[in-house]
């Protein structure tokens, strides 16, 4: 006896569901261990930025050929792999003793992460045909993103007192198993039958692109100059190849012809603003929550909560006001929150006195504009296309997610480490030479400022308070958010011109769908 084709789409929903809420967790639990893993590996801070650039940058690396192998060998196939694929690798990071290991680990988890999450969106694209189904369907897959996005900092913090940091990632074993189960039942096998072969060039020109500049951001400082611009030089070559690849070979993954689309283009500006500013600033929270604030990691974990909780409560209400107002105006006034949030929490950080209560305005707004981003652009993105190309979608969609979270990890990084280097004392240059005032900046950047005398006694003699090393810190976080917030803003203009009238949206939609037919 078979299920019914509802009961068939639930159980779908259920298990891509669970795979989100896996995905979710890993985002945002693993940042508020961050300062445990500095001490238990131990990690430096450029390490810690590793710890998570592997996972984003691996993801990067497998989104467009899982969606070419999904449309070619079928959805259901490739998330069943994938999953288990992500328990297996999750089950190598909790097994980690070094630093070097748990990067390399994380590298693995992402290469099964990004694939899982492309596979999901994917499935829901095309297990519910209906429009209004399939928008009720990614209003539950955000809602459960949201969970395991907003409890994550809580449930991180919570494993990592009651047992170690290790169940943090552990835990995705047993929940594997559980999300294999109604997947497995309920997902309708699919595929594209226009399927194309898969592009390697454009896989490996890309991975190198994002690979080497993010390497520079964090690692430039470090290497000498014919390094440096050899690198840079690979880095921007890589990406010349890549457009040209895609843009005049037979079947290229990354099709630049759907950014003729300006829904989509428009919804994929949201996709970089939300990773421009929102979660990449969440690695450094914790940290921002412990040196800053000087939280415990129990009470950063709550106040985490306030940034990432009303991202769990608006997709049902970003969902009603996309139907109603259309992308044009969600998406754009979503990232336009979010840049407000943010400017909010500089100035909050930067009173005197500052406290979690001077910067929670700051951040509930700022969940609230990721909250009417998150869905909508998804939706947005693999509505706009037919549905036999949903895969190539969604890739696109996480593509740019991932791309600018990975380089915008390694930016915040480099900005608040250079922030911390200008606002220490004068009196520390006479002290310490350049390699080492950055060296100084890194520790600091850590947010283990209890350390400090230990490491550097000579700054007894300079900064006996450590006040001017707090105020350095302090001050460092302003300038990235700052940074996040005019991005944000700037993102929003730039979407909200893009999407254009809905007339001429329409008729790029009708031009499009005659291209592909022809």
């Amino acid at each position: 006896m078979t299920a019914s084709p509802s009961a068939g789409n639930l159980a779908a929903l259920i298990g891509v569901c669970l795979a989100s809420l896996m995905f979710g967790l890993e985002i945002s639990s693993v940042p508020v261990i961050l300062p445990t893993l500095e001490t238990a590996l131990p990690a430096g801070f450029k390490d810690l930025q590793w710890i998570m650039n592997a996972y984003t940058i691996a993801c990067t690396t497998v989104l467009m050929a899982t969606g070419t192998f999904a449309d070619r060998y079928g959805r259901k196939l490739v998330f069943i792999v994938t999953t288990i694929a992500f328990g297996l690798t999750s089950l190598a990071c909790g097994l980690a003793q070094s630093a070097a290991v748990l990067i390399v680990a994380r590298f693995l988890q992402g290469l099964a992460g990004g694939a899982m999450l492309t596979c999901s969106i994917a499935i829901i694209s095309h297990q519910y045909q209906d429009e209004k189904q399939r928008g009720r369907a990614f209003t539950s897959w955000g809602v459960i993103s949201g969970i395991g996005l907003g409890f994550g900092p809580i449930i991180g913090s919570t494993i990592a007192a009651v047992a170690s940091w290790h169940w943090v990632f552990l835990i995705h074993v047993p929940l594997t198993l559980i999300a294999l189960i109604p997947a497995c039942a309920g997902i309708r096998e699919s595929r594209d039958p226009h399927a194309k072969q898969l592009d390697g060039w454009g896989i490996v020109t890309l991975t190198v692109a994002v690979f080497g500049l993010t390497y520079l951001i964090t690692q430039g400082a470090d290497l000498d100059r014919t390094t440096a611009l050899g690198l840079a030089a690979i880095t921007l070559a890589s990406f010349v190849v890549f457009v040209v690849v895609e843009r005049y070979i037979a079947q290229p993954m990354f099709d630049f012809s759907v950014f003729r689309i300006r829904k989509f283009s428009g919804a994929i500006i949201g996709c970089i603003g939300m990773n421009f500013c929102y979660w990449p600033f969440m690695i450094y929270l914790p940290i921002y929550f412990a040196g800053g604030l000087g939280l415990d990691s129990k009470a950063a974990g709550f106040l985490l909560l306030a940034y990432t909780i009303p991202f769990l409560v608006m997709p049902p209400i970003a969902d009603h006001l996309l139907r109603r107002y259309g992308a044009r105006t969600v998406i754009p006034l979503g990232m336009a929150i979010m840049g407000t949030g943010f400017i909010a929490m500089r100035l909050g950080s930067g009173i005197d006195h500052a406290s979690w209560l001077t910067v929670l305005p700051g951040s509930l707004l700022s969940g609230i504009g990721l909250g009417l981003t998150n869905t909508s652009v998804t939706n947005t993105t693999t509505g706009s296309v037919p549905s036999n190309r949903a895969g190539m979608a969604s890739g696109i969609d996480i593509s740019a997610r991932l791309i600018a979270l990975a380089i915008n990890i390694a930016v915040m990084g480099l900005i608040l480490l250079e922030g911390i280097r200008w606002f220490l004392p004068e009196t520390f240059s006479g002290a310490l030479d350049g390699q080492q005032l950055r060296a100084l900046a890194s520790t600091i950047a850590t947010g283990n400022l209890g350390s400090l005398q230990h490491t550097y006694p000579m700054l007894s003699a300079y900064d006996p308070s450590g006040a001017a090393v707090h105020t350095a810190l302090v001050k460092g976080f302003g300038w990235v958010m700052l940074y996040g917030g005019i991005g944000a803003w700037i993102l929003a203009v730039l979407s909200f011109l893009i999407f254009g009238s809905e007339k001429a949206a329409a008729g790029q939609r009708l031009t499009h769908a005659i291209d592909t037919a022809e």
